[in-house]
């Protein structure tokens, strides 16, 4: 297969990734011409068609699904060796894509900022995501780590914790129970409930300590997303329950209240995932490194407002376990941050 080059598949990957020639095409720095040409040479090549383009946007076919997954692993070995040799002469270039829990892109981005200060050659793509979405990327060679919260028991990956992840019941500044020290979770029975769209974790989570503490909620609201959240909370509607990431800014300006209820703020973990049993390239272990020894100041937060000297949190050091490395299939939470 003569015209079966690098070049090819590169273009390839682009265009399905984006769904799209125009979109994909400028991924790869070319014209959708010669996307496009390239695309026919392939199936020429093959001897098959890789896309139905009858409607939009446009789809793999059966063969093209199965080139596509082909097409990722081969270019990120290339990557690794491209790396290696790169490492070996001393230099860390090339692009490092990582996937982020919405919590998170609340402070990974100083944390990256930090990393390029040190290591200013390599370029950094982030994406934001619902977990199972980054998880099936992370599997699919789209993305080269993720941070998130510990993934389900069958989820082939490793999984080291490097902080901790508070989540807090939180309440409109001028609410009733706002300025109250011991509540209790039957003292929420009444109030007004707001949680994130259906498959979010976050809202997962919330439903399973309610019903775990047998609140039965008498009034619900529904907003997508975590600022939508915090917007209805603000404006009066009710009571919500977050990742302490999420409100840094907002409990500082006191436009927000942590409310104070026993056995609060409920505790996850902040990991770095990465696909099983794979040599990593030095850029994608320099991040790991990074992270480890690092991302506990980054992911350090307050949940106390600033009137009642906010506490700051120290993560990992309030883990009982402590940092630790560990390989998924795991026994945790019913719910992942």
């Amino acid at each position: 297969m003569r015209n079966f080059t690098l070049r090819s598949l590169r273009i390839f990957e682009a265009v399905a990734s984006a769904c799209s020639f125009s979109r994909g095409s400028e991924l790869v720095g070319i014209t959708q011409s010669a996307a496009s040409q390239q695309i026919r040479t392939l199936e020429e090549e093959l001897g098959t068609r890789l896309f139905d383009t009858v409607g939009r946007p446009i789809q793999l076919t059966p063969a093209g699904r199965a080139l596509l997954g082909h097409a990722r692993l081969i270019l990120a070995q290339i990557n690794v060796a491209s790396d290696a040799l790169a490492s070996l002469e001393g230099e860390f270039r090339g692009q490092l894509h990582i996937g982020v829990v919405s919590p998170a892109y609340y402070f990974v981005p100083r944390l990256i900022k930090a990393f390029r200060a040190r290591y200013a050659e390599v370029r950094v793509k982030l994406s934001l995501g619902k977990r199972d979405a980054l998880l099936q990327k992370l599997a699919g060679h789209e993305i080269d780590l993720m941070i998130g919260g510990f993934p389900s028991a069958e989820t082939e990956v490793e999984a080291e914790t490097f902080a901790r992840n508070p989540h807090c019941l939180i309440a409109p500044v001028t609410h009733r129970l706002a300025r109250r020290d011991d509540l209790f979770w039957q003292d929420l029975r009444d109030e007004t409930m707001i949680f994130r769209e259906a498959g979010s974790t976050t809202r997962n989570f919330y439903e399973h300590l309610l019903q775990t503490q047998g609140i039965d909620v008498k009034a619900r609201l529904e907003f997508e997303g975590n600022e939508t959240v915090k917007q209805a909370v603000m404006a009066g509607l009710g009571i919500s329950f977050l990742s302490a990431h999420a409100f840094q800014l907002e409990l500082e300006a006191g436009k927000l209240a942590v409310l104070k209820v026993g056995g609060t703020p409920k505790w996850l973990d902040w990991c770095v995932l990465s696909r099983r049993n794979e040599a990593a390239p030095a850029i994608r272990q320099a991040f790991k490194d990074f992270l480890m020894s690092e991302g506990l100041a980054y992911a350090a937060c307050q949940f106390q407002s600033p009137e009642t000297t906010p506490r700051r949190l120290e993560p990992v050091a309030q883990s009982a376990q402590g940092t630790k490395r560990v390989e998924a299939p795991l026994t945790r939470s019913p719910v992942a941050a």
